[in-house]
């Protein structure tokens, strides 16, 4: 049996009818770049998750990236994230020419653990990105009654969580903004690249926007140094349609991650995501933990079953980030779970069968390792 890592072609084929009208009623209004497209997302995708606004972009990087310039984050500041994160979290501060300081995370949810907060504190901290890993929220509480303790922001990385929850509030509406990214593998994915940014601060809002758009707030009238940050009409008018099934689609993937747990329940050598009281994990990812990981995925690439690994070096530890003057060992737990980490396949028309295929070749392959 084959069981790819993602499948988008199952995905999208049920809704290509609709794509095809969408895409040439953005062709005739030759409304490409901005335009009435974009806004009609942004009413949708704020109203779908409870915040005032929603500003579109043209990325999830620049969703970051715009949301730090906007809130004044410069040289000089730091801004607190943790290190098993994808790559782009901290590229949007050192845009910002900002020191990005990490803090380790939680065993459990992979998520920032708030009582490393206090470590990291300094003078110089402005603001904090908790991130949403995998599909599973932070522990936001914890987090802002630090935050306002100490007069900093709090930025959302809620780029893997679209749809996920914290206490019944959705994930990016809990702190300043929330950033999201419309990758086309994500729980809410374009046909390319776009991004969004929610917030209920409507100052924040139009700075956001006028930054998006070169600097002016209305054409060639230039108020601030900007860059094009804009999202595509194409992108959003895919993205209005595929958000009327979000819920749907995070249904399923629920589902099947239920089944995984259920299979892989009482197996030593497998460790599967926990989902904390706080949240509705969206799965995004499902990423289990298992020892001699590198061997592992091979056997079951050999049986036909797509597998990843996020992410296989934590960022403190990157090449790139050499001169922030981390070494092995700083964050343990980020460490261990880089290691670890092995992403089955995860997607809403992912079938009971493939789902029950896959747990059992696991189960074959990490029944071997612990007998050798």
């Amino acid at each position: 049996m084959k069981v790819p890592f993602l499948d988008l072609k199952a995905h999208h084929a049920p809704l290509i009818d609709k794509f095809d009208r969408a895409i040439r009623e953005v062709i005739e209004s030759s409304a490409f770049a901005g335009g009435p497209f974009v806004e009609r997302f942004e009413e949708e995708f704020a109203a779908y998750c409870g915040s005032e606004y929603a500003i579109g972009v043209g990325n999830g990087t620049d969703a970051l990236w715009l949301t730090l310039l906007a809130l004044g984050i410069g040289p000089g500041d730091e801004v607190i994230t943790v290190p098993n994160t994808f790559f782009a979290t901290v590229e949007a501060i050192t845009y910002c020419r900002a020191q990005p300081v990490f803090v380790d995370v939680d065993e459990n949810t992979f998520t920032m653990d708030p009582a490393e907060l206090e470590k990291r504190l300094t003078a110089r901290t402005k603001a904090i990105i908790p991130v949403h890993l995998f599909g599973q929220p932070a522990d936001m509480d914890t987090i802002l009654e630090f935050a306002r303790a100490h007069g900093l922001f709090v930025i959302e990385d809620a780029a893997q969580a679209h749809g996920a929850e914290y206490k019944g509030r959705k994930a990016g509406t809990l702190g300043d903004a929330g950033c999201f990214s419309f990758y086309p593998g994500k729980n809410l994915g374009a046909f390319g690249e776009a991004g969004a940014i929610v917030t209920n601060d409507a100052e924040l809002r139009e700075k956001i926007q006028v930054l998006r758009d070169h600097g002016q707030a209305r054409k060639y009238y230039h108020t601030l140094l900007g860059w094009n940050c804009r999202m595509d009409g194409i992108q959003a008018a895919i993205l209005s349609i595929k958000l009327g099934h979000l819920e749907e689609a995070n249904r399923l993937r629920r589902e099947r991650a239920l089944q995984y747990k259920q299979a892989f329940a009482g197996i030593e050598g497998v460790a599967t995501p926990f989902e904390a009281d706080y949240a509705r994990h969206v799965y995004h990812v499902y990423a289990i933990r298992v020892q001699e990981r590198d061997e592992v995925r091979p056997f079951l690439e050999e049986k036909g079953i797509g597998c990843g690994v996020h992410y296989p070096i934590p960022i403190h530890l990157q090449e790139a980030c050499r001169s922030l003057g981390y070494a092995e060992g700083s964050f343990p737990v980020a460490e261990n779970l880089a290691e670890e980490f092995l992403s089955l396949p995860m997607f809403p028309e992912l079938t009971e069968e493939q789902t029950e295929y896959v747990a059992r070749c696991v189960n074959e392959v990490v029944g071997v390792e612990a007998l050798v």
